[in-house]
C-alpha cells in the first residue's frame, strides 16, 4: 500500500492533516473538490511517483541518478510529465512511501531509500487517464497534433494498443451500444442495434466514455498477455541483463533451494507487471447520471480483477459518491446473503441484488477512501455512516443549497399571488 503526503504544491497548502499527513492509497480513491482546489494534482502526484517507484525496481535508473540532478532529473524530467514542475516552491514537501521505495522531496532537495517493511512489491501496469481523452475522438489522426500534453500522447498509444488488439466489436456499458474499430481504413463506428455512426460524430459524452473504457477494458484484463508483449519488445542488452540476474541466483551455492526460488519470484515481479493502476479524471465527463453510474460499476468491475489494483478518480459529479454508496451496500448486503441463506435462498437473493447493483462491482468498504480539497489548500477525508461515504459533502451540499433557492423562489411566488 502506497502512502503520499503533499505540502505546498500547486493549489495544495497544508493538505492533510491526519495520519500524519499521509493519505493512503488502497482499492479505491477519490477526490472531489471545486476547480483548481488540487484534485488532480494529487491523482498526478500519485502517478508520477509510482511510476518512479518502478521504474526504480526495474533498475532503470538507480536512486543516486535523481539525487544528484534533482532538479533537471526529477523536477524538470519526471514531474514536468504531468506539467507539475512549475508547481514546485521553496516550501514544496513531498513524501511517498511505497512497498519498495520511500521517496522524499524537501527543501529542493530528494531523498530515495529502499523501504524497510518487507512487503512484496509487485510491479503496477499504470494508467493515467486524462480529462481531454475526448479529443482523440473528436479529431481525426490526433497523433498528428503538435503540442499536445504528454499524458494525452500516451494515452493515445495504449487506445492504439487496445483497438488495434481487438478481433471483433466490443460491448460499451450504456445504450446496448458497441464500439467497432476497423483497422483497414482506421475509423471508429459506434453501433447501435440499427444504425452506425463514426465515432468522430457521436455525442460528446460517447466521445469520452469510449476510449476510456475500450482502454480500461484492454490494461485490465490482458496483464498477462501484455507481459508477453514487453518480454518480445525488451532490447538484447535488457534480455542479457535479466539472464546475467537468474545464472548469479543459480550458481550461488550459498542459497537454498527456498531462498533462490524466492529470489527468482521476486526477479519475475520485477519484469512482469501484477497489478493495475487506473487513475482517471473525470470518469462522469459528459455522461447523464444513468450512464455515469454504468461507468462506475464498470470501473469497480475492472478493479476487483486483482485484489491490490488501485482505481484513483477525480470527479465533479454527487451522483458518483451516491453510487459508491450503493456499491458498498452492495457489498455488505452480499456478505449477508452469503453467510445466512441457503443455495436456493442465495441465487435469488443475488439476483435480485444483480439488478441493482452487478456483483462483481461491488466493493468492500474498507477498499474506499474519498477526500475532499477545499478553496484553502486543504484535504479532509469524508467521513462514513457503517462504511459509506457520508452524504456531507460539498457536492450535496450544492444540490441541497438548489433545492432551497427553489423554495426560497415559491415563497417569493407566494406573496403575489
Amino acid at each position: 500500500m502506497a502512502k503520499l503526503k503533499v505540502r505546498h504544491v500547486g493549489p495544495i497548502r497544508e493538505g492533510y492533516k491526519e495520519n500524519n499527513g499521509f493519505i493512503s492509497f488502497d482499492g479505491v480513491t477519490v477526490f472531489i473538490g471545486d476547480q483548481g482546489s488540487g484534485k488532480s494534482t494529487m491523482a498526478k502526484l500519485f502517478a508520477s511517483l509510482a511510476w518512479l517507484e518502478k521504474s526504480l525496481v526495474r533498475g532503470d535508473q538507480t536512486p543516486n541518478w535523481y539525487q544528484v540532478h534533482t532538479n533537471a532529473r526529477f523536477v524538470k524530467g519526471l514531474l514536468s510529465y504531468q506539467n507539475l514542475h512549475n508547481y514546485l516552491s521553496a516550501q514544496s514537501y513531498l513524501e511517498y512511501r511505497g512497498d519498495a521505495f520511500n521517496i522524499k522531496y524537501d527543501g529542493g532537495t530528494l531523498y530515495i531509500e529502499k523501504a524497510t517493511v518487507g512487503v512484496d512489491y509487485h510491479l503496477p501496469k499504470i494508467m493515467y487517464v486524462p480529462a481531454e481523452r475526448n479529443f482523440l475522438s473528436s479529431v481525426d489522426q490526433p497523433e498528428k497534433a503538435k503540442r499536445l500534453p504528454s499524458p494525452l500522447y500516451t494515452f493515445l498509444d495504449e487506445y492504439d494498443k487496445a483497438r488495434n488488439d481487438l478481433t471483433g466489436k466490443v460491448d460499451l456499458p450504456i445504450g446496448n451500444l458497441k464500439f467497432d474499430y476497423r483497422k483497414r481504413n482506421k475509423k471508429t463506428y459506434i453501433v447501435g442495434d440499427d444504425y452506425e455512426v463514426n465515432l468522430l460524430e457521436a455525442s460528446s459524452g460517447m466521445q469520452s466514455l469510449t476510449p476510456l473504457y475500450i482502454v480500461t477494458k484492454y490494461l485490465a484484463e490482458n496483464l498477462d498477455s501484455l507481459n508477453k508483449a514487453g518480454r518480445k519488445e525488451q532490447s538484447l542488452e535488457e534480455e542479457e541483463k535479466i539472464s546475467e540476474e537468474v545464472r548469479r541466483i543459480m550458481n550461488n551455492k550459498n542459497l537454498s533451494e527456498a531462498v533462490r526460488e524466492a529470489a527468482l519470484e521476486q526477479l519475475s515481479r520485477r519484469t512482469s507487471y501484477g497489478n493495475f493502476y487506473n487513475i482517471v479524471e473525470e470518469p462522469e465527463q459528459n455522461l447523464y447520471p444513468a450512464s455515469q453510474k454504468k461507468v462506475l460499476n464498470e470501473l469497480l468491475r475492472f478493479k476487483n480483477l486483482r485484489e491490490k489494483d488501485q482505481l484513483v478518480m477525480t470527479t465533479h459529479s454527487p451522483y458518483l459518491i451516491n453510487y459508491l454508496t450503493h456499491a458498498v451496500k452492495a457489498w455488505q448486503v452480499q456478505v449477508k446473503i452469503e453467510a445466512k441463506a441457503n443455495e436456493e435462498q442465495k441465487q435469488k437473493a443475488l439476483a435480485a441484488l444483480k439488478k441493482i447493483v452487478p456483483v462483481k462491482s461491488a466493493l468492500n468498504p474498507d477498499q474506499l477512501q474519498v477526500f475532499e480539497l477545499d478553496g484553502d489548500g486543504n484535504i479532509t477525508k469524508l467521513g462514513d455512516y457503517k462504511g459509506m461515504p457520508s452524504d456531507k459533502n460539498t457536492l450535496n451540499e450544492f444540490l441541497g443549497e438548489s433545492n432551497d433557492k427553489f423554495i426560497d423562489l415559491l415563497d417569493l411566488e407566494d406573496q403575489w399571488r
